[in-house]
């Protein structure tokens, strides 16, 4: 039985004919105006028409004014959410009221879809240049939306998560940057340092040293120059020119730990990670 005779045997004319509009459009995660304007109902008369639908497991709302479709072979299920990097898309767009967010998939995600890690990323992070103030959980999902400039939008691309979806996320050398700048968003310097590592035969330094000079972050600068120093990335010419940019002030290397550690005058940086553990991620 195809989808379309299953859900006209299953559901009413209205309603059948509303889900099936939905998914030959694509929009298999909605907003509450997309549900008025294929229902031709506002108001309460919208709200009547939707609440058996996800009484029913057909429908489930995601968070306020956003609903998704649920599988028909997953039967009757209050727990489908479905691509959790798909939905940051959506909760963004549908807070933004626009069909081209301005976001991309960042920090801690980007990382996990650039094979950057070792472990797997319990939370969802995007970044988006309108601020989303509330806190957002899906599910047991954390989302956590970063506010950037709208200048600072750069540095990202399309990437398919399935046959039909595909979302914005920083490029291999941006998603370093992000991390330089917020290693809090990414589990710590030593991840980030892991990314950096992993990723050394793909990553552009050239492009890496224009997207800081872009961000224009001090401690971008400190933490990115002496990060490939030790690891020996880069030419002494390349981080001379990175040097240049620093101001006298000292900052931390990893703001997730203890505020102590030597001075390192050349970076102008508080070592609160041994150079020790960071050079054992060459091991990794």
């Amino acid at each position: 039985m195809d989808i379309k005779a299953k859900y006209n045997k299953t559901l009413g004319p209205k309603s059948a004919e509303f889900i099936l509009s939905l998914y030959d459009d694509g929009k298999t995660i909605f907003t509450i105006d997309e549900a008025s304007q294929y229902s031709n109902l506002e108001g309460q008369s919208l709200q009547k028409f939707l609440n058996p639908l996800i009484k029913k497991g057909i429908l489930n709302r995601l968070i306020t004014g956003l609903y998704t479709i649920v599988p028909f072979e997953l039967g009757n299920t209050t727990q489908f959410m479905g691509n959790p990097y798909v939905v940051a898309r959506e909760v963004i767009r549908s807070k933004q009221k626009s069909n081209q967010p301005q976001y991309f998939v960042s920090h801690a995600s980007a990382f996990e879809l650039h094979q950057m890690v070792t472990q797997p990323q319990m939370d969802i992070y995007a970044s988006t240049s309108k601020q989303i103030k509330e806190k957002i959980n899906i599910q047991g999902m954390n989302f956590h939306f970063v506010t950037v400039k709208e200048k600072d939008l750069f540095g990202f691309k399309k990437h398919w998560v399935s046959k039909t979806e595909s979302i914005l996320v920083s490029d291999l050398e941006r998603t370093i940057i992000d991390g330089l700048k917020l290693p809090e968003y990414c589990g710590g310097i030593t991840e980030v340092a892991k990314g950096l590592w992993i990723k050394r035969k793909e990553l552009s330094i050239k492009k890496l040293i224009e997207y800081a000079e872009k961000i224009d972050s001090g401690v971008v600068y400190r933490r990115l120059g002496y990060l490939l120093e030790i690891y020996k990335m880069t030419t002494a010419q390349e981080l001379v020119g990175i040097q240049k940019q620093l101001t006298a002030s000292y900052l931390i290397l990893d703001p997730t730990q203890v505020d102590e550690g030597k001075y390192l005058a050349k970076w102008k940086l508080r070592l609160n990670i041994s150079e020790a553990e960071l050079l054992a991620v060459l091991r990794t």
